[in-house]
């Protein structure tokens, strides 16, 4: 079994990629209301500050500060799936077939819907946090998804807006390739 080494630091702040084990697949979209019942239901045991957070068809990103004292975000993110998971219940769409898993996954008792690792990186400074910031605000036009952030709906763009923090024409800079995922 493979040893992770994650960093854990108390009231820091983390990127995440967090993506399905099928990327073909839109479960995240086609079930946006459930994914946010799941991350509201997870915060209110576990708080962060949501800096950045966009839902894509098969992953999404996120920019979150933890609470002073508080370094575990593994624990937010397996109560966040798992209970994405269950609200959904092992179906795609309106297709009654689960999903697939493989002999490891079953032997664990795994429904297969979530890849099981994620990508995190904890930031280093505030040109660290702007960027990724910025990824999760572009990643929808990256992805082809559509022409403009604005555009897109399950982003935290549209609250950094109301909020004042960014222009509601922000194209931003950005060349692919430049982030991880």
């Amino acid at each position: 079994m493979s040893n992770y080494r994650r960093a854990a630091v108390p009231g820091a702040a983390y990127f995440f990629t967090v993506a399905l084990a099928d990327r073909r697949s839109r479960v995240l979209v086609e079930h946006a209301d459930a994914l946010r019942a799941a991350f509201v239901a997870t915060v209110l045991e576990h708080p962060v500050r949501v800096d950045a957070m966009v839902v894509l068809p098969d992953h999404l990103h996120a920019v979150w500060r933890l609470p002073e004292g508080d370094a575990d975000f593994p624990l937010r993110w397996r109560k966040l799936k798992s209970r994405f998971t269950r609200a959904v219940g092992g179906r795609v769409g309106d297709s009654p077939t689960s999903w697939r898993r493989s002999a490891s996954k079953i032997r664990k008792g795994e429904r297969g819907l979530w890849q099981r690792r994620y990508w995190e990186h904890m930031i280093r400074d505030a040109g660290d946090w702007r960027r990724h910031v910025e990824h999760c605000w572009i990643n929808p036009v990256k992805h082809g998804l559509v022409g403009a952030v604005p555009e897109w709906p399950l982003s935290s763009f549209q609250r950094d807006v109301r909020r004042g923090l960014v222009p509601e024409d922000w194209a931003g800079d950005w060349a692919v390739g430049r982030f991880g995922e």
